[in-house]
């Protein structure tokens, strides 16, 4: 590698990670989301295994591994998605990081913020859980933070509408 290709060094501060964590009760939320759409495969699973003439061993094994896949993702991705998602609002931005296989950072100055939207699903409902989209003027698409308390979520909608009121401009 010559001179030429070293990329220049990065100036100013390392970007920290976002402070807060989404709501604890995320987990279990994330665990029942992942269960109502693996019980309707494990259940097509084992009716095509009960009605099937022949079955060979080898045909088995693509459906047990499925059948495991969608397991692992029940038990596992979860707690690998609440140790990731992360957000933050401050003064001048909205900071999210999320997912879980990847990765997923996003930073919204505020001066860009369009609408600040909740969406509270009935199983979120059940959970006493709310997400908040923020739509900015971005080819990037909104920026959702997941699963957060309610109290809180009306809480940052307040606080983010009250920022953006107050600035001039037309977020454009």
């Amino acid at each position: 590698m010559s001179a030429d290709d070293t990329p220049p060094p990065v100036r100013g501060p390392a970007l920290r990670e976002p402070a807060h964590r989404v709501s604890p009760r995320a987990i279990a939320f994330w665990r029942v989301s992942a269960l109502l759409g693996a019980v309707p495969i494990w259940a097509a699973l084992v009716i095509g295994y009960a009605v099937a003439p022949a079955r060979p061993w080898w045909a088995v094994l693509p459906s047990a591994g499925l059948a495991l896949l969608l397991l692992g993702r029940v038990l596992v991705m979860p707690g690998f998605r609440y140790r990731i998602h992360r957000w933050e609002v401050t003064p001048i931005a909205v900071f999210t990081r999320s997912g879980w296989l990847t990765r997923e950072e996003r930073i919204a100055p505020l001066s860009r913020v369009q609408t600040v939207d909740s969406h509270q699903g009935a199983v979120m409902r059940l959970f006493r859980l709310a997400s908040i989209t923020v739509t900015t003027a971005s080819a990037a698409g909104p920026i959702r933070i997941d699963c957060l308390d309610e109290d809180v979520a009306h809480r940052v909608v307040a606080e983010l509408t009250e920022i953006t009121g107050a600035s001039e401009g037309d977020a454009t």
